[in-house]
């Protein structure tokens, strides 16, 4: 069948690979979102925010459903959050989140993970200085005057408003608040009637490390590495671009 359907294919495995870690990973935070604040997402922000967020990556209903259904059952046990933190090669900082029912494997995962790589492990709040947690969602900019929506969004925690491209080269608005603010700027995309495609709690670098292209490939396979775990959540750098 030839070269180009062979990369047809392995490009489609990809896509599907990489939608399975986005299930994976958005039923575990509708599970922690249930158990934290119930099944009912008018009265849990959470579980509406992670419901939102699968919706964006076409998450089938059912499985969502499910999902919650699952978590409502008192013998499901919960996932605990931990952040992990440490330097991959060339004095790029990493800062991983999991959530796991069974953190001895998650740690051990992890470490071994740096170790075969030659990055180094480090200690809970040794990077701090570098990341800060955010509050930011992305929106559908669509015909919107994006100075006046900078405008009428100050007074709700609004940090930073700008636009950049997603994956397929659609544009795509993100708005940048504080962690506190999370709620309240969620409640006023809402009220204004903004189609938000996700609402997240990211961690953003304060500074930068400059890499060549041959040193951010290894970094990469740090990277890629994580992200493959189930019991990873989200990996952050501080590489510049």
């Amino acid at each position: 069948m030839g070269r180009a359907f062979e990369f047809r294919k392995e490009r489609k495995f990809k896509r599907w690979a990489k939608m399975a870690v986005q299930f994976t990973r958005l039923g575990k935070e509708i599970v922690m979102a249930v158990k934290d604040g119930g099944s009912n997402p008018d009265a849990n922000s959470r579980l509406r925010t992670a419901m939102q967020n699968a919706k964006a990556v076409n998450m089938p209903k059912h499985t969502v459903e499910a999902a919650i259904k699952r978590a409502s059952n008192k013998d499901e046990s919960n996932y605990e959050e931990l952040v992990y933190e440490g330097y991959a090669p060339h004095g790029v900082a990493i800062l991983i989140e999991t959530a796991t029912d069974n953190t001895n494997r998650t740690v051990a995962n992890v470490r071994s993970y740096f170790n075969k790589t030659n990055g180094t492990l480090g200690k809970t709040g040794s990077l701090d200085f570098i990341f800060t947690r955010k509050s930011v969602f992305r929106f559908d900019p669509g015909d919107m005057e994006l100075d006046e929506l900078e405008l009428e969004l100050i007074d709700f925690g609004l940090e930073d408003l700008y636009v950049e491209a997603d994956e397929t080269g659609k544009d795509v608005g993100v708005i940048h608040t504080s962690f506190e603010d999370f709620g309240k700027m969620q409640k006023a995309l809402e009220e204004k009637g903004i189609s938000v495609i996700s609402a997240k709690l990211e961690r953003v670098s304060e500074s930068t490390t400059e890499v060549s292209e041959e040193q951010a490939a290894d970094v990469f396979k740090l990277i890629d590495k994580l992200e493959e775990d189930d019991d990873v959540q989200a990996v952050y750098h501080n590489m510049a671009e």
